[in-house]
């Protein structure tokens, strides 16, 4: 119930500005936004290489509904893919993006807008060398997405897509797309989604995400596996005992579980952190809140410690 409460306060806009003005929250939010500007972010992109890990770097913004702030959001992600460059930083660091930031769902033209902007900063990550994985969103989105994600790979076949195990779909998604070289993330989602479409409790999302990672791994295809979940993570380490490194990944979120990221780097397993910055943060920060109980109480302690 509190996480569906949670990510129903994700989309207020009310909320998000009371909670703005709270003194607390910005030193809260700094443990999972790395900070609001890409000088900011610098630091801990860097800091996380250097502790052998790989990145993937999301500029945050969701849900735009104007065509000047979709071309916006494509100007900050060219910038952010030249420092990155500028930092000889390509090899290890990746940049992730949502498709409704760059215009999917505009009124007019949307997914015209949006697979624009897309293919331009598809062609400067490869004009520096690195890759791109674009978001998946809530389950009202996925065929867009996809759709578009196909037309990206025609130029870019390195394109990384997302697939969410909570939904009911995924594995037979996870199946079309496991072909070689298709690079899929696999998280357990955190969107609230009906239950007609998604699995309705957390043994049925996990067991689904175990069939994923078999389908995927079954279809050949480059699975990067993100979880934070001990079991999981147990089974997928099993699961590519007999892989070579370099054809698959761990992936955990900047701020949850650091020193089991850096155990599994020393592994020798490729383990990307994903690391958001930016000003519009609210929606990210209340979807973590309501991912893990640990990372709500983490808040609330840390109102009453400022209280």
């Amino acid at each position: 119930m509190m996480r569906s409460l949670l990510l129903a306060l994700s989309r207020r806009l009310w909320v998000r500005d009371a909670m703005v003005r709270l003194p607390v929250t910005g030193s809260v939010v700094r443990r999972f936004v790395a900070g609001e500007t890409v000088a900011e972010a610098l630091p801990v992109i860097a800091g996380l290489v250097a502790k052998g890990l790989t990145v993937t770097v999301d500029h945050l913004g969701e849900d735009t509904v104007v065509a000047a702030q979709a071309d916006a959001t494509a100007a900050a992600y060219l910038d952010l893919l030249r420092t990155i460059e500028a930092h000889d930083l390509a090899g290890s660091v990746e940049v992730s993006l949502k498709l409704s930031a760059l215009g999917q769902f505009l009124p007019v033209y949307g997914e015209e807008t949006a697979l624009r902007n897309a293919r331009t900063i598809c062609a400067e990550a490869a004009r520096i060398g690195t890759t791109v994985t674009i978001d998946m969103e809530d389950h009202t989105t996925i065929d867009s997405t996809l759709g578009l994600v196909d037309q990206l790979r025609a130029d870019h076949p390195w394109v990384g897509a997302v697939l969410q195990s909570s939904l009911r779909r995924t594995v037979n998604d996870c199946r079309r797309l496991a072909y070689p070289g298709s690079r899929i993330r696999l998280c357990k989602g955190a969107y609230a989604s009906p239950p007609e479409v998604a699995f309705d409790s957390p043994q049925q999302v996990s067991l689904s995400y175990v069939r994923c990672l078999r389908a995927l791994l079954d279809g050949d295809a480059y699975p990067m596996a993100a979880t934070h979940d001990p079991r999981l993570i147990e089974i997928w380490e099993r699961l590519v005992a007999d892989r070579e490194p370099g054809t698959y990944e761990f992936q955990m979120l900047y701020g949850i579980r650091p020193l089991e990221q850096e155990r599994l780097a020393a592994l020798g397993h490729t383990v990307r952190v994903y690391v958001p910055y930016g000003t519009d943060w609210y929606g990210y920060f209340i979807r973590r809140l309501a991912e893990r109980p640990a990372n709500l109480a983490f808040f609330l302690r840390s109102l009453v410690g400022r209280g």
